[in-house]
């Protein structure tokens, strides 16, 4: 496993985008994506900072249940 990467929030996004997550809404600081999976609605906020900490990095891929290695692939 590969080890997460400290990124700026657009390459965050636009590295979510193809798989799957669309930009809902901005408020502030944070930028809310949704994915809908089985009926189900998952949401993620990603923080519009540069750069997203690691932690905060690790969490958003989590909540987004995507392992660091597929992220690295849609960079």
């Amino acid at each position: 496993m590969s080890k997460v990467l400290s990124l700026n929030y657009p390459e965050i996004i636009r590295a979510l985008e193809p798989a799957g997550w669309v930009g809902i809404q901005q408020r502030g600081s944070r930028i809310r994506l949704h994915k809908f999976v089985d009926g189900e609605v998952m949401k993620v906020t990603v923080p519009a900072h540069k750069p997203v900490k690691r932690s905060t990095l690790a969490h958003i891929l989590k909540q987004a249940r995507l392992d660091i290695d597929r992220f690295l692939e849609l960079l």
